[in-house]
């Protein structure tokens, strides 16, 4: 997967269905993956963008982990596969989340790699977080069987996303479990009256990084047009699609500096990846909130929030 926090797409890239949409397509995505408009994606450049987003996103997170834990006992989870696993946040959680697990943190950048063995060993979990480099779609029959399977925010960097899905089928163990994280709701940070410029920034930026995910899309290899209804993908794919859920991250003003820093970093990423697609009005309006020394700047507001919904699709292997 040439693309997802460690998690729609991410904030500043025109990629609205990756972990958030003011943070990288795909804090969960693998490595040089494909921008808006299909230009390669720096991962590793954004992968301090990529770690901050998944914390942002934590709640999300844990609690799709919980769900799994009610579908399937925990127990019976002892190899878990983090496919696009960015550097590993995620994967550390389900390490945690599943204590009789190995996790496999799968990704195509040796230095987000490198990342998630730091982080596991800062955690203590180096001896059962283990790291695999390798390109998705081209490698998956090379991951090996798992009980749990991950995907988050990665799958729409892929082509032919029905064909992957099969792929992935074949990797889970009979009863297994694969989360699929995709769509959701795009986030939001401040209100649509900002006291400068014309409002509904947001709006308009949310339409014009559709339009650049449309073209992302189109211009990948191999790309068939889907719809995305994933428990059809699912059934096709010979899995048991058992629903969808949607979990909030909320973080409500005054936010907290972790969650500041994290939203600046998104709007200006944004602010990069959509000049071509917003109004020059729109433009000086970006400026002025990336501007530090502006009292109606990012900086400085005591407004600005984060909520955000991501949409969790489970399916089950066949016994």
């Amino acid at each position: 997967m040439k693309r997802s926090p460690d998690q729609r797409h991410s904030p500043a890239l025109q990629d609205p269905h990756a972990p958030h949409s003011s943070a990288p397509p795909h804090s969960h995505a693998p490595h040089h993956g494909h921008g808006a408009d299909g230009a390669d994606i720096d991962w590793e450049r954004l992968a301090p963008l990529l770690e901050n987003e998944a914390e942002v996103l934590r709640p999300v997170y844990e609690q799709a982990a919980a769900r799994v834990a009610e579908l399937r006992p925990a127990a019976g989870i002892r190899r878990i596969l983090d496919i696009g696993s960015g550097p590993g946040v995620v994967s550390c959680l389900l390490a945690e989340a599943f204590p009789a697990a190995d996790v496999v943190a799968v990704d195509s950048t040796p230095a987000l790699l490198a990342r998630v063995h730091m982080r596991a060993e800062r955690l203590g979990l180096a001896a059962r977080v283990h790291t695999l480099e390798a390109q998705v779609p081209d490698q998956l029959g090379e991951l090996g069987q798992a009980d749990l399977i991950w995907m988050g925010n990665s799958l729409h960097h892929v082509g032919d996303q029905r064909a992957a899905l099969a792929a992935v089928g074949e990797l889970l163990r009979p009863g297994g479990a694969l989360l699929l994280v995709e769509g959701g709701l795009q986030a939001r940070h401040l209100p649509r009256d900002l006291g400068i410029g014309w409002p509904g920034l947001e709006a308009r930026m949310e339409v014009a990084a559709e339009e650049g995910f449309a073209s992302m899309r189109a211009g990948l290899p191999g790309v068939k047009h889907e719809t995305e209804d994933w428990a059809e993908l699912f059934t096709a794919a010979g899995l048991e699609p058992t629903g969808t859920r949607s979990y909030l991250a909320d973080h409500p003003a005054p936010v907290e500096t972790y969650v500041r820093d994290f939203v600046i970093a998104g709007f200006a990423r944004r602010r990069e990846s959509l000049a071509d697609r917003l109004s020059k009005e729109d433009l000086a309006t970006l400026d002025r909130l990336l501007d530090p020394a502006d009292p109606q700047g990012l900086a400085n507001r005591p407004d600005v929030f984060m909520l955000t919904a991501k949409s969790v699709h489970i399916a089950l292997g066949k016994r």
